[in-house]
């Protein structure tokens, strides 16, 4: 009788693996035409090969090129920042904080209600930085204590719980931020204003022709990211984060306080989230209510495809999800025939959530699970 068993889940077991073998050769194949193809396309416009799926495809100059990669790591950028708040408290407490996305946004509406204030009283345009400081010190403000208020009122009392049950309470959180936040304001998307001329204008780096507003965000998340490094690897509170992360009974019997390490695990996290939502409404202008859910869940698929958390990973993922998104659709579905590639740029970033799933389960720069996790 065992073993039949044992005949019968080793058959599935089978199966699943040649499903699975399918799956990444069919993939990995359909990428690998796809370039080919948009090669063909650029050396050899006239090419059978090039114009089999798509005789209308035009290639892209390279100034295209370089225009789609910076924005794909600007937006990547973002991405990053967010998915550092998911890595930091799935690190900590073992579980994925789906309403991270309405702390960024929380963020991204301060920005807009601050900027609007100071545009109505003429500092928009003419003391553009020092606005801007203030409108990123607000909006980190904000975001951190929401994150702080989440953890104290929402997540705390179900720290002993199942994991499923902070999970389903995350969710809930998220639903009722979203509707507070429409309740308050409206549904209606909002408008950051106008940025001041010489931000917004292309600059020259290095064959680059880069918009100001890029430029922008990648230093401010550059060095937002500089910053947790150093807090994390380099303080006491850094420190104190990492021992909880990886045992909390043990931390908490070398004398360090586990509840205030947690807050502050939530503090930060929310923190990157204020700064990647002023970087959102400065690059995008427009912010809503649900400004937070696309690229919350997105910068979650960036913390999965990095290796959930790793810091280092979760920017890094961020990164490569942004470029992909940004590039891939005219490098590889256009040459194929695909309709509509510009409202592909979801699809794209979940396909390559797949793809890194298939190949590396634990993310490309490997997962920093606790002990109680890796047993």
């Amino acid at each position: 009788m065992t073993a039949t068993i044992n005949r019968h889940s080793a058959r599935r077991v089978s199966k699943v693996d040649r499903f699975l073998t399918f799956i990444r050769v069919f993939l990995v194949g359909l990428i690998v035409v796809g370039v080919v193809a948009f090669l063909a396309q650029q050396f050899a416009p006239d090419n059978a090969f090039a114009r089999w799926r798509n005789p209308d495809a035009m290639g892209l100059t390279a100034d295209q090129f370089k225009g789609l990669l910076i924005s794909g790591l600007s937006q990547g950028a973002m991405y990053g920042l967010i998915a550092l708040g998911y890595s930091m408290v799935y690190g900590v407490l073992g579980f994925i904080n789906f309403a991270h996305g309405e702390v960024f946004m929380a963020g991204a509406m301060t920005g807009f209600i601050a900027s609007e204030k100071f545009n109505a009283n003429g500092l928009w345009e003419s003391n553009f930085l020092l606005c801007l400081v203030l409108i990123i010190i607000m909006a980190i403000g904000i975001s951190t204590l929401l994150a702080v208020l989440m953890e104290r009122v929402a997540y705390r009392p179900l720290r002993n719980s199942p994991r499923l049950i902070p999970l389903i309470t995350s969710i809930g959180v998220s639903f009722f931020i979203q509707n507070a936040v429409m309740g308050l304001f409206g549904p209606a998307s909002k408008s950051y204003p106008r940025l001041p001329e010489w931000l917004a204008k292309q600059r020259s780096i290095l064959t680059f022709e880069i918009a100001g507003t890029k430029i922008l965000v990648l230093v401010v998340a550059s060095v937002s990211m500089l910053g947790l490094w150093y807090l994390v690897e380099r303080t006491k509170a850094g420190k104190a984060m990492r021992a909880v992360a990886e045992d909390k009974e043990i931390a908490a019997l070398m004398g360090i306080n586990v509840n205030r390490t947690i807050v502050t695990t939530f503090a930060v996290g929310g923190a990157m989230a204020g700064v990647a939502g002023i970087l959102w409404g400065l690059l995008f202008r427009g912010v809503t209510h649900m400004t937070g859910f696309l690229p919350g869940i997105k910068a979650f698929t960036a913390a999965v495809i990095g290796g959930i958390g790793n810091l280092g990973g979760a920017m890094a993922g961020g990164v490569a999800l942004g470029s992909a998104e940004s590039v891939a659709p005219l490098v590889i579905l256009e040459p194929l025939g695909v309709p509509g590639v510009s409202q592909l740029k979801d699809a794209v970033s979940f396909t390559v959530l797949v793809l890194v799933l298939l190949f590396k389960p634990s993310g490309l720069f490997g997962e920093r699970l606790s002990a109680e996790d890796r047993a």
